[in-house]
C-alpha cells in the first residue's frame, strides 16, 4: 500500500511538473531500460503503436539490457503519465 501511494505521489507531482513547464500538446521523450528481450521491447513498442513515435534501442555494452527512447507527441501530462502506467505493467521495466 505504502508503493502504491508513493507511485500516485511520482505521477501527481510529476503531472504538476508538466503542466507548469509545457505548452501541451508537445513533444516527449521517454526513456525505458529493459532485460535483453525482443519481446520486452516489442511490448513497449505496441504501447506506443498508432501515435506516429520514434523509437530508438541500444543494448547494453554486455547485452544483458536494452534502453528503449520513444520520441512522441502527446496530447497532454494525463497521456504521457498514462503511457507510464501502461507500460509499467510490463514485468522487468524501469522507467527513466
Amino acid at each position: 500500500m505504502a508503493d502504491q501511494n508513493k507511485t500516485e505521489e511520482f505521477y501527481d507531482r510529476l503531472k504538476e511538473q508538466l503542466e507548469q513547464d509545457t505548452n501541451w500538446p508537445a513533444a516527449y521523450l521517454y526513456k525505458f531500460i529493459v532485460p535483453a528481450s525482443n519481446d520486452k521491447t516489442a511490448q513497449i513498442e505496441a504501447i506506443f503503436d498508432g501515435l506516429d513515435a520514434e523509437i530508438k534501442t541500444r543494448d547494453s555494452s554486455k547485452g544483458t539490457y536494452s534502453s528503449v527512447s520513444i520520441h512522441v507527441k502527446m496530447e497532454s501530462p494525463k497521456a504521457v503519465i498514462k503511457k507510464y502506467l501502461e507500460v509499467s505493467n510490463i514485468e522487468g521495466v524501469i522507467s527513466l
